[in-house]
């Protein structure tokens, strides 16, 4: 089986890919990449010989061809930042929409086997009680989250319209290794490291569900593997904290004083919480594996390990 996975370099796509080859070492893997500021071959040198490796854009027709003949498509490539979606939304237009589109019109024509869309918690906007469930409407609040469910609703056309044998899943914040400093939890991390303010929006009561990212890619693979053609799956970790909570776990493992926290102005339109219901992809057998407290313990032990990986970013 010929399996392409876009956005591989990125965080949860090198993380994918890793999770992959262990996984199924007799297929064969094609990663498309564009090498932006959150994507780098570091993440895959381990595996270079056992992948195919294109650089390349999903906007670009031409360089998705180059992936030849695939079977399988799992799209992990998208802009994802929200600070950044705000000062240019346009960036995100571009690929999480028009470069889903051109991957699948590449399914369409190549008939794949199965596309699987990787989403996000945040095209259901936020949610002051209970959880969200896979057929409730979407309320985007940013312009990332708005391009995300643009994309969401551009793979069902194609199915209901083409028939094309797709999947979306919809996962809660990640947290790993391999994630680029801009995002919350290495942020925190890195800024504690050197005794520097941790920023906090507002009064940090903002409420996210966190996921390790290895219980994300084992979930990607449930969906691949036993989800329903035309469905959407779930994927959480019921571990809800406020920022200042992830704030002050970093402290404590790392020894240092919570007065380094900052409050700063709140992010324009910031939810306030995210929450899943993840009881569809459950009836799969999927559950995580993953403790909170240790798999945030193993993550800052990553980062205090591999200065060199974001020494320079």
């Amino acid at each position: 089986m010929r399996i392409l996975i876009t956005g591989g370099a990125g965080f949860i796509g090198s993380n994918f890919v890793h999770y992959m080859l262990d996984k199924y070492p007799d297929d064969e893997f094609v990663v498309l990449d564009k090498l932006t500021y959150a994507g780098r071959m570091e993440n895959l040198q381990d595996v270079m010989d056992k992948i195919t490796f294109i650089k390349g854009d999903i906007c670009n027709r031409e360089d998705v061809k180059k992936a030849e003949d695939c079977d399988i498509i799992f799209n992990l490539a998208a802009e994802t930042h929200v600070d950044r979606s705000i000062i240019d939304a346009g960036v995100f237009v571009r690929t999480d929409v028009l470069g889903t589109y051109t991957l699948l019109e590449y399914a369409r024509k190549h008939d794949v086997e199965k596309y699987i869309q990787i989403s996000t918690d945040e095209v259901y906007g936020s949610i002051e009680k209970g959880s969200f469930k896979e057929d409730d409407i979407l309320n985007p609040s940013s312009p990332y989250s708005a391009s995300k469910a643009g994309a969401d609703l551009l793979v069902r056309a194609y199915y209901k319209t083409y028939g094309l044998p797709v999947l979306i899943t919809r996962s809660s914040n990640n947290f790993g290794p391999y994630q680029y400093p801009e995002k919350l939890i290495p942020a925190l991390i890195l800024n504690a490291l050197h005794d520097k303010p941790l920023p906090i929006y507002g009064k940090g009561k903002n409420v996210r569900d966190w996921i390790y990212v290895l219980d994300n890619c084992e979930g990607l693979d449930f969906v691949f593997q036993k989800g329903e053609t035309g469905e959407i799956y779930n994927i959480g970790a019921e571990n809800e904290k406020t920022n200042i909570e992830i704030a002050n776990l970093i402290l404590k493992e790392l020894n240092k004083s919570k007065n380094l926290i900052k409050f700063v102005e709140d992010r324009k339109g910031h939810d306030f919480r995210y929450s899943l219901d993840c009881g569809k992809i459950k009836k799969l057998g999927w559950n995580p594996r993953y403790k909170f407290e240790d798999s945030l313990r193993e993550t800052i032990r990553w980062y205090v390990e591999n200065e060199g990986w974001w020494r320079d970013r």
